[in-house]
């Protein structure tokens, strides 16, 4: 499931759900992402989405990592929006039958949503806006998937 939201969300809350009723469920993994404040550098993160097509493309991700790691369930949650530092960018859940799974569906994730998901994102702070891209960083852990 795929959820884009606009107000802030208690990731606490999302796994608690997301655990609930799973008897043939041996593994959850879970990521929480979080505004930084950049060393004072950021006082706002704003994050934009096409409606429709960003769960789209999304959702091809998360149809990839449900059959590539045999996954039974995934949660994403996302925010758009103005996030202030501090709160809940995204989350995501994986849940699988053994933890591998679920942790390495988990990571894989979160490197397309960091570097890939269509997202328009921008920072704001004492010296003004700037767009964010994704750093040389992000692109290697995303790449790492596409060589194993």
């Amino acid at each position: 499931m795929i959820r884009l939201v606009s107000q802030p969300f208690d990731p606490g809350e999302a796994l608690a759900g997301f655990c609930r009723g799973r008897s043939e469920t041996g593994a959850i993994a879970s990521f929480t992402g979080l505004a930084r404040a950049e060393a004072g550098q950021t006082t706002l993160l704003e994050l934009e989405a096409y409606p429709g097509f960003t769960e789209r493309e999304i959702g091809r991700h998360e149809a990839a990592a449900v059959a590539r790691f045999g996954l039974q369930d995934v949660l994403i949650l996302h925010r758009t929006g103005p996030i202030p530092p501090g709160e809940a960018i995204v989350f995501v859940a994986t849940a699988a039958a053994h933890r591998r799974a679920a942790f390495e569906a988990c990571d894989f994730l979160m490197d397309y949503l960091k570097s890939r998901a269509p997202f328009w994102k921008k920072e704001t702070g004492p010296d003004g806006a700037r767009w964010i891209e994704p750093t040389e960083r992000d692109r290697d852990d995303l790449a790492r998937w596409e060589t194993s």
